[in-house]
């Protein structure tokens, strides 16, 4: 069985090290060392400050939604995880949609004025399959609104734009460090605080609202990442440069083959790569479950990132058609890419691809 990502496990000895460490200590969770230790080094891989881990990427949205004290409505992409707008309704928030664009996949900026409204609040666009968004463009609608920014960065791992961190955009960044992802703490995410004075706030709110031991300043909730899983973190991050190398020759290797068979995502030329994912576009969704469906008997399992388009999804009220997110979510399939994919099982699967899309 080939899926369409395979969790990176790092050397188990060095893992059991970890743990070694906090049975010592006693300390599983409450901001503890491997925790602090791990946000240290993130912050210097990625060139960021602020970094503050959380249990999920989900919570992160969610943390950062009440860090910036969002109300109404937020103006979001209906083609991303469907966490990026589940997180927005579950907290009060509407999300209004705005369309993207055919290639780049990411939130069309020209499509972002014409839904704002006196109710807007914010933009939470997603960097998706980890293609920066236009952030000059997005960034200049938000100043012109006086709306914030919430950067879905879950694809976004160690992307720089213009040679520095594409997480410094925008008022917050959000990550997921999901086993799925390329970089993983098992389940985990962090935030990327871009405004030094809201950092304090945001670590009351990962715990609870509590800012001291006999006060609770606002309303939080739990949202820590605990010691077992930062232990994975630095494992993994120890090992961050063979990931990327690995899952970029896979990558080529399709792109190498599958040029001018299927269309790719465009893109953005100002941004590094971090191959995270490997979408590609057939010409129609019965194409599409054609070859979805060759490969699972072939026991190969792609996936329908991102299917349904979120503007259908039975809890969005307003009623909004998004044509060119629901086009491309009908033809889109992300392939299998991760470090321990065999050559001979990528060249199966390029195979397959071929005869099916030939025909």
């Amino acid at each position: 069985m080939i899926n369409v990502t395979k969790t990176w496990l790092p050397d188990k000895k060095k893992y059991i090290s970890y743990i070694d460490k906090i049975y010592e200590s006693g300390w599983v969770t409450n901001n503890g060392p491997l925790v602090k230790e791990l946000e240290r080094r993130l912050e210097d891989y990625l060139g960021v400050k602020n970094m503050i881990l959380v249990a999920n990427g989900t919570i992160a949205l969610e943390i950062a939604y009440r860090l910036l004290k969002l109300e109404g409505e937020v103006v979001t992409t209906p083609f991303s995880f469907v966490a990026t707008t589940s997180s927005l309704v579950s907290n009060g928030l509407q999300p209004i949609f705005a369309d993207i664009g055919s290639r780049s996949f990411n939130i069309d900026p020209g499509k972002i004025g014409s839904v704002i409204s006196d109710q807007t609040s914010a933009i939470v666009p997603t960097h998706v399959f980890g293609n920066a968004c236009d952030v000059e463009a997005i960034n200049n609608i938000a100043r012109q609104y006086n709306l914030k920014v919430i950067y879905d960065g879950a694809h976004i791992f160690g992307v720089r734009y213009q040679g520095e961190s594409l997480l410094k955009h925008g008022d917050v960044s959000t990550l997921s460090f999901h086993a799925t992802k390329l970089f993983h703490t098992v389940e985990g995410g962090a935030l990327i605080v871009n405004d030094d004075s809201l950092v304090e706030e945001a670590r009351f709110l990962i715990n609870f609202g509590i800012d001291g031991p006999d006060s609770i300043k606002a309303l939080g909730t739990n949202a820590k990442m605990n010691e077992l899983e930062a232990a994975m973190g630095l494992c993994v991050l120890d090992d961050i440069d063979l990931i990327l190398e690995k899952r970029e020759e896979v990558h080529y290797r399709y792109q190498n083959a599958l040029e001018g068979l299927v269309d790719f995502q465009e893109q953005n030329l100002q941004s590094s790569r971090n191959f995270s994912y490997f979408p590609i576009v057939m010409k129609s969704e019965a194409k599409t479950l054609e070859l979805q469906k060759a490969l699972n008997e072939a026991k190969i399992y792609p996936r329908r990132y991102f299917y349904p388009s979120l503007d259908t999804v039975n809890y969005i009220s307003n009623h909004q058609v998004m044509p060119v997110s629901r086009d491309i979510a009908s033809r889109i399939l992300c392939l299998p890419l991760y470090p321990g994919l065999e050559l001979q099982d990528q060249e199966r699967i390029i195979s397959l691809i071929e005869k099916t899309l030939k025909v």
